[in-house]
């Protein structure tokens, strides 16, 4: 229980679920890394399992329209998140994929692959299995409607298409390989396919915080997301005690 933590400090509750959901660079690996250091928990990052298994289907020429050949992939590949200080190390087939998983051919081959319904109920599967183990932070699309819809905390990151193109624009390094404009198409069309895909499309929860940073500094989005937490601990303090105090209330004696 968390009654007597106040908020900002490590969250002792095993399966506390912070769910962080949005559009591609929104910045929601950034503001999940700030959550999980900041309250104690692990940080999966669920793209990154996408981004594993268009790696692996890229690798073998599996074609990325065959939904029941990736079924088969699949099922057949395993993908491993663990914790670390800046992101997570990223197995596949138990081989460190981390640095290989990030360039755009293989972030638009996920976007194509996330498409099918069977890949996503797999990918669920497994992300509720991690999450099983201890209290995390989990950013994706669909996580607070359909991986943890019961998540204590719900967050929708967004940002206008032209600040979120640009971010990530910046991220290509020194000498990029596309322009901006470039960028913010494609962006857009992962966009489109996101919203209007048939299973889990990308939409807010009803009872989530929505969070646009368009406007925002980095600290002030980060400071945004810290006081959703909070807000949801000082409720949650207050109920728990309470319902303490009507458990230490003694029963009326007069009907007796």
């Amino acid at each position: 229980m968390i009654a007597e933590e106040s908020p900002g400090q490590h969250l002792t509750r095993k399966n506390f679920v912070i769910a962080i959901d949005g559009p591609a660079g929104a910045g929601k690996s950034t503001i999940a890394r700030h959550l999980a250091r900041r309250y104690g928990l692990l940080n999966l990052e669920t793209g990154a399992m996408y981004r594993a298994l268009a790696l692996k289907a890229l690798r073998l020429e599996v074609p990325l329209e065959d939904p029941a050949a990736l079924v088969r992939l699949a099922a057949e590949t395993s993908i491993q998140l663990e914790p670390g200080d800046e992101e997570n190390r990223v197995l596949l087939d138990g081989e460190d994929v981390t640095g290989q998983i990030r360039n755009q051919t293989v972030t638009d081959a996920a976007s194509r692959v996330s498409v099918f319904p069977p890949i996503r109920a797999s990918m669920v599967r497994r992300q509720q299995e991690m999450a099983a183990m201890g209290g995390v932070v989990m950013e994706g699309r669909d996580i607070g409607t359909v991986v943890f819809p019961d998540a204590e905390v719900k967050i929708f990151l967004d940002a206008a298409p032209e600040v979120r193109g640009l971010r990530r624009y910046d991220q290509l390094g020194l000498h990029p390989p596309k322009q901006p404009e470039e960028v913010i198409r494609d962006l857009r069309a992962r966009d489109e396919r996101d919203r209007n895909r048939a299973d889990s499309p990308l939409k807010p929860a009803p009872d989530s915080v929505l969070l646009d940073s368009t406007n925002m500094t980095l600290e002030e989005a980060l400071n945004a997301a810290e006081s959703t937490v909070n807000a949801w601990l000082a409720r949650s303090s207050t109920i728990d005690k309470q319902e303490r105090n009507q458990r230490s209330i003694p029963p009326d004696q007069s009907a007796f």
